[in-house]
């Protein structure tokens, strides 16, 4: 089938209208898509804000600028088949997002509100290379760092993509790039102790190039089991890596942040990061993952749950 008429085929199944000007994709009637939302929850790290709102970044090897204007997105610097190859999956446009928050909101009061605040969250389909350096990069660490961090990284050992508003943009480093450092290396690029680990993780990566399309096919348990294998790759990280790369919906990554949202919200008591995922697997189901990222850009937005405060029957 021709690029257009899947092209076309896509634009009647979501009932979209789309229209290319020049360089720039305009996507209409495009529900739950809210830039900042997407950008700021926390599940990547190379989107940058410009001073129109809008967001530049790094993906698959494509430097994208995104917009939305009243309820257009602009998509700039693509055309249509990166935009149908790349962008429908990487943001996820086949999903109706509707019914995901209809269904976690279903008498979760905490869901309800979570879903609401982040209504324009949509859940990027990473790379998964990409995803698992930038989540060893981002165990104890804060969102600025990690994204001045990776920047660094890719500044100094990716290749250039592509110039926007004047700012080069670089590839992320491939396996063989990195494998190939030394510590001091990206001791430099403000990685701190996790440099060797992201060494190691690349010789890994290099010496099993299989090892990603087997972690693909995989269920969520073998899947996180796998990922662990990796240097530097704990449970929280492997959850988030299964779910942002791998499409292991019902990963939910549990760190310091998300467990004291759980105590505060559900439990009224200090509980386990197993005991949580239990319970989030029984409470959200095949949504786990989706859950997640509302609770964590909700409370880390609103600043709920600061030092393990509690709520009891919150969700009563």
């Amino acid at each position: 089938m021709k690029l257009m008429d899947k092209l076309e085929e896509w634009v009647i199944k979501m009932k979209h209208e789309l229209i290319q000007d020049s360089n720039k994709i305009i996507l209409k009637n495009v529900k739950d898509f809210e830039p900042k939302d997407i950008f700021e929850c926390g599940q990547c790290f190379r989107w940058k804000k410009e001073d129109d709102a809008s967001y530049t970044g790094v993906a698959y090897n494509r430097l994208l600028n995104v917009k939305k204007v009243n309820n257009e997105i602009h998509f700039k610097n693509t055309n249509y088949q990166d935009f149908l190859n790349i962008w429908v999956n990487y943001f996820d446009l086949n999903t109706d997002y509707s019914l995901i928050k209809k269904r976690l909101s279903n008498e979760d009061k905490v869901m309800e509100k979570a879903t609401s605040f982040g209504d324009g969250v949509r859940i990027l389909r990473q790379e998964p290379w990409e995803t698992i350096i930038s989540f060893i990069v981002s165990a104890n660490n804060n969102i600025p760092r990690i994204m001045k961090a990776i920047e660094l990284m890719c500044s100094r050992f990716g290749n250039e993509v592509g110039i926007y508003n004047g700012k080069k943009h670089y590839s992320f480093p491939e396996p063989k790039v990195l494998a190939n450092l030394k510590p001091e290396d990206l001791s430099a690029c403000n990685m701190g102790y996790r440099g060797p680990y992201i060494i190691k993780t690349a010789k890994q990566i290099l010496s099993n190039p299989n090892q990603i399309d087997l972690l693909q096919g995989i269920n969520t348990d073998i899947c996180r089991e796998g990922l662990m294998e990796l240097s530097g790759v704990g449970p929280k990280v492997a959850n988030c890596i299964a779910f942002f790369a791998f499409g292991k919906l019902d990963a939910f990554p549990v760190d310091v942040w998300v467990k004291r949202l759980m105590e505060f919200f559900y439990f009224n008591e200090e509980m386990k990061p197993k005991e949580i995922e239990a319970f989030a697997k029984k409470q959200y189901g095949q949504y786990a993952g989706y859950a997640q990222q509302y609770l964590f850009y909700y409370g880390r937005e609103l600043g709920i749950g600061k030092g393990g405060a509690k709520v009891v029957g919150y969700n009563s």
